[in-house]
């Protein structure tokens, strides 16, 4: 029983890792945008395929995969902004959302269309089993929890000390005042939208190496858990959608565990997502770490 607890607490912390990166992308899309972008989920799917391409199709290494997968998923965002968004921008906030799930709508068709339904999955052996100690790894969690021990202080880094990353907290919390203290808020906003991109793309690469398989749809099951993750965090707080991340993908995980009444059924893991956030908009509905401007 103990041994599965341990297990489960590392799922989790593997699951929210991944969870909070994307999260801290999607939330600063919202924040500085004023976007939901329900097309976010797509770009994790872009991301796995793209790296499945490079590496499978065109031979080249993983790692190196993984870096050009990112870099072209950060300039399909951009360029669906530039494109697509920004000329849109002050229709309100329902209809870029409905715009948004139609490009994810279309996105995940187009996957379908050229890369078909069957199942990939990245070069890697997931048939070997690492032990230790108590607990096991496949090669898949372990290269990412590999990758979240150096993007993650990575990112909290860039967010906290760099002049990039103060600017897009500041536009984030108050956009008019920084605009009034000399932020170029527009600039700013394409960033974003880069940085949205490649935290996705290194999210949905995350999940392939995870899962072992990929289809075209999976960015679409992941999206709710995303967004879960923004709200739960406070919408536009980077911070809060990082730790909302951590701990809503230990709290699926350990609702499994058999000492908890006998555990949650896997399947159901999704549901407890939901009563969770239906729960904290009932008694906070800014979230863990956002104000009260910043709920829908």
């Amino acid at each position: 029983m103990w041994q599965q607890l341990a297990q489960l607490i590392v799922d989790g912390l593997i699951t929210g890792t991944i969870l909070a990166l994307t999260g801290v992308g999607a939330t600063l899309v919202f924040g500085i945008q004023r976007i939901a972008n329900f097309a976010h989920g797509e770009y994790l799917t872009l991301a796995a395929f793209a790296a499945y391409a490079f590496s499978v199709v065109f031979g080249v290494n993983l790692a190196v995969s993984v870096i050009l997968a990112m870099l072209a998923t950060g300039l399909i965002a951009i360029g669906i902004h530039l494109l697509v968004l920004r000329p849109l921008r002050g229709r309100g906030l329902v209809a870029m959302s409905l715009i948004t799930v139609g490009l994810g709508m279309m996105l995940r068709n187009l996957v379908f269309l050229f890369a078909g339904p069957q199942l990939r999955e990245l070069p890697i052996d997931q048939m070997v089993v690492y032990r230790l100690g108590p607990l096991t790894i496949s090669p898949g969690q372990l290269l990412s929890v590999i990758v979240a021990l150096i993007v993650a202080p990575a990112l909290t880094y860039f967010l906290a000390r760099t002049r990039l990353g103060k600017s897009m907290r500041a536009v984030a919390d108050n956009r008019d005042l920084a605009a009034v203290s000399g932020i170029d808020v527009k600039a700013i906003g394409n960033w974003v939208w880069f940085l949205a991109g490649i935290l996705a793309g290194l999210g949905g690469v995350m999940f392939a190496l995870v899962q072992g398989t990929f289809d075209p749809n999976l960015g679409y099951q992941v999206l709710f858990l995303i967004f879960t993750t923004v709200v739960l965090g406070g919408i536009g707080s980077a911070y809060g959608a990082l730790i909302a991340g951590m701990v809503l993908g230990l709290a699926m995980e350990l609702s499994t565990w058999s000492g908890f009444f006998g555990g949650l059924d896997a399947r159901f893991k999704p549901i407890l997502a939901f009563v969770t956030l239906i729960a904290l908009l009932l008694f906070r509905p800014q979230g863990l770490f956002g104000r009260r401007a910043r709920a829908f």
